[in-house]
């Protein structure tokens, strides 16, 4: 069984909306304002893209990253060269990119069930609010690699959703803060 890790920077009020500067959020770029940047802090991003063999996205942010991150060859040179999966009732294979390799549609959390039970490694999503609440609803993300900023938005997408549903336990397995007031923290789902 594949592991669903979502990573997610996230304001200390629960939005991840807009974090690197996408349009259409009031406080967009809210990662980089006003944060000092602390290298270290970022650490576990790189780590993510060690551990992760495929990578994972709703509709909204495929179409934000797919012009953007296969030029950022230094960036995120094994995440381009993974395999993508993309989960949308919309997208066609002709709305599909060419040139970031290896991309495959999704078109419902069973879709997604069904490859957490395939063999190969963990999955990394990325971005995707919408489809992250989903899998967390659905009980199919197996962890979470937060970085938590020290900031309100107030408002914006949030990680979680309101869904009325039971008790999920949740195993924090690493920690860190750093002079930023950013917060590492990793969770495993209790089972």
């Amino acid at each position: 069984m594949r592991t669903l890790i979502a990573t997610a920077f996230i304001s200390l009020d629960g939005v991840v909306e807009a974090p690197g500067g996408e349009p259409g959020h009031r406080s967009s770029g809210w990662t980089f304002k006003d944060i000092d940047f602390v290298p270290a802090a970022y650490e576990l991003k790189g780590r993510e893209q060690d551990e992760a063999t495929a990578l994972m996205m709703g509709r909204v942010s495929y179409q934000a990253f797919a012009p953007v991150w296969p030029s950022m060859t230094e960036d995120f040179a094994r995440y381009n060269a993974m395999p993508k999966y993309v989960v949308s009732t919309t997208l066609t294979e002709s709305d599909l990119i060419e040139g970031w390799g290896e991309i495959h549609l999704l078109r419902s959390v069973d879709d997604v069930a069904a490859l957490k039970e395939s063999d190969g490694g963990p999955i990394s999503i990325h971005g995707s609010a919408t489809l992250d609440r989903a899998l967390s609803d659905a009980g199919l993300i197996d962890r979470y690699h937060l970085l938590v900023f020290p900031t309100l938005l107030g408002a914006g997408q949030r990680l979680f959703s309101e869904t009325d549903k039971a008790k999920q336990m949740l195993r924090l397995t690493e920690s860190e803060s750093y002079p930023n007031g950013v917060q590492k923290l990793v969770y495993e789902v209790v089972r």
